[in-house]
């Protein structure tokens, strides 16, 4: 199958490769000299997955990026803020 760059950058990917796939969103990388396309379903948990898998990002590292997060907030201003929504 053949596909050809227009000078806007876009591409018409051939009806017989959209008809297996079937998908709307496709994740882009490259590999080499390749543009690899992987369908990618936006709702869902496992399009989280795909794409921190795609950035490098363990699941360690977003552990450690809650915590840190975590600790950039006082724990007096925590409850704080849950007493207040409490309130509400």
């Amino acid at each position: 199958m053949l596909a050809k760059l227009t000078s806007k950058n876009q591409l018409t990917l051939p009806k017989a490769a959209v008809e297996q796939v079937r998908a709307e969103y496709y994740a882009v990388r490259t590999e080499g000299q390749s543009i690899v396309l992987t369908p990618v379903n936006l709702g869902g948990l496992d399009a989280v997955q795909v794409k921190l898998a795609a950035l490098g990002i363990a699941q360690t590292d977003a552990k450690a990026a809650v915590n840190w997060a975590r600790t950039k907030l006082p724990a007096n201003r925590i409850s704080k803020q849950k007493r207040s929504t409490r309130a509400k």
